[in-house]
Order: structure tokens, then C-alpha cells, then sequence
């Protein structure tokens, strides 16, 4: 029997049950009070998903598809993509009355060649995200690739995020795609960067419906 500051510190099964539930209170303490110190109850958030590793644009339709469930009416422009018929478009535009789904995109910038028309069809998605983002019922808004779109400089960054800052005060924002601008970084309050640590492309294997589209 092992002791532990002048006490005996029990063993066997029933010693571990009690050591993790010795655990688990304090632990719930330390949660408890530092949910307790958050006094900002809800707050409209921009969240931007970039990074080299797959998922950015995966997650953000998670959180929609998470929006509908609570049966808020969302919208999505997507920048950039607009060659393949995704699943994930398929089925969420099962939800016609609650999602607005706009693929303005005519697919990646090697594929276009074109550097005008690459803005002016980025100017046209913007256009619309605007036109989304005035909407009092919509409530959260995926911009699918739109970091792509400021990286190559179609879109004037600083229109980008005063339209962001000006927003309505119960409208949330998902930014997708690599490269994200420091200054939309700055001014997201959520960030999250996806890492590639191993991708089967890279193997050989092709995009696959289900999987990658």
C-alpha cells in the first residue's frame, strides 16, 4: 500500500474507481468555474477554416448541417468550385426551404486560365454573398473558398471585411479555403487550421464521390 501525504492511498480496482472520481471532480470544478467567468452569451461569430489539409470545407457543412437542425435558414456561395456535382449539395438542397445554395464558381483558376474572368465571376459570387448576408432570416452563411478568391487579389480585401464587420449582430460567417489573409485571421474570432499529415492522393488515388466531392 502506497502512501501519499501521510494518507493510504487504496488499491485494486475499487483504488483506481476512486482516483479517477477524485479526478473527475476536480476536474469538473476547474470547467465549471471557467464556464462561470464567460458572461457573453451569444455572440455572431466569423469562423475561418484554411490550412494544406483536407476537411475545411467538410466542417463548414457540418456546422450548417448542425444550423438546420435547430431550423435556421442558412445560405452558401461558393468561390471558385463549380465544375463538379458534390454530394454534399445534393443533399442539402433537399432542404428548400430552409437553404439557399449558390455555386458560382466555374472551377479552379488552372482550369480557367483567364484572370479577368476569374474576377468578375468572383465579383459576381460576392455579389451575392452580400445579397445573402442582407437577409434578416439567414443565420449562418458558408463563403466556401473565398480565401482563394482574396489570395489571388479578385476581391478588394478591405470591402471583404468591412461588409464583415458591418454585418448584421445574429449573423454567423464561415470563411473555407487555404491561405487565409493575416487581416481575416486578425479578424475571426474563430480560426482553425487543418495540417496535412497524410492525404491518399498523394498515393495515387483520385478524388472519389462521397469522399472528396
Amino acid at each position: 500500500m502506497q502512501e501519499k501525504d501521510g494518507a493510504a492511498a487504496p488499491e485494486g480496482p475499487n483504488g483506481d474507481e476512486e482516483r479517477h472520481r477524485a479526478k473527475m471532480i476536480k476536474r469538473k470544478a476547474v470547467q465549471d468555474a471557467e464556464v462561470a467567468g464567460k458572461t457573453i452569451l451569444e455572440k455572431a461569430l466569423l469562423i475561418v477554416h484554411t490550412g494544406p489539409g483536407k476537411g475545411k470545407s467538410t466542417a463548414a457543412f457540418g456546422l450548417l448541417l448542425r444550423a438546420l437542425g435547430h431550423g435556421w435558414p442558412v445560405g452558401v456561395v461558393q468561390f471558385i468550385k463549380g465544375a463538379w456535382d458534390t454530394g454534399e449539395r445534393r443533399a442539402l438542397e433537399r432542404f428548400t426551404d430552409l437553404v439557399s445554395w449558390h455555386t458560382m464558381g466555374e472551377g479552379f483558376t488552372w482550369e480557367t486560365q483567364d484572370r479577368e474572368r476569374d474576377r468578375a465571376t468572383a465579383r459576381a459570387a460576392w455579389a451575392k454573398a452580400c445579397e445573402l448576408m442582407a437577409r434578416p432570416e439567414v443565420r449562418l452563411i458558408v463563403l466556401d473558398e473565398l480565401n482563394i478568391a482574396l489570395r489571388y487579389d479578385y476581391l478588394p480585401l478591405d470591402e471583404v471585411l468591412a461588409a464583415f464587420a458591418a454585418r448584421r449582430s445574429d449573423l454567423h460567417v464561415v470563411v473555407t479555403g487555404r491561405n487565409a489573409k493575416p487581416e481575416l485571421l486578425a479578424a475571426a474570432d474563430l480560426v482553425t487550421e487543418m495540417s496535412l499529415v497524410k492525404h491518399p492522393f498523394a498515393a495515387g488515388v483520385r478524388a472519389q464521390a462521397g469522399i472528396e466531392f
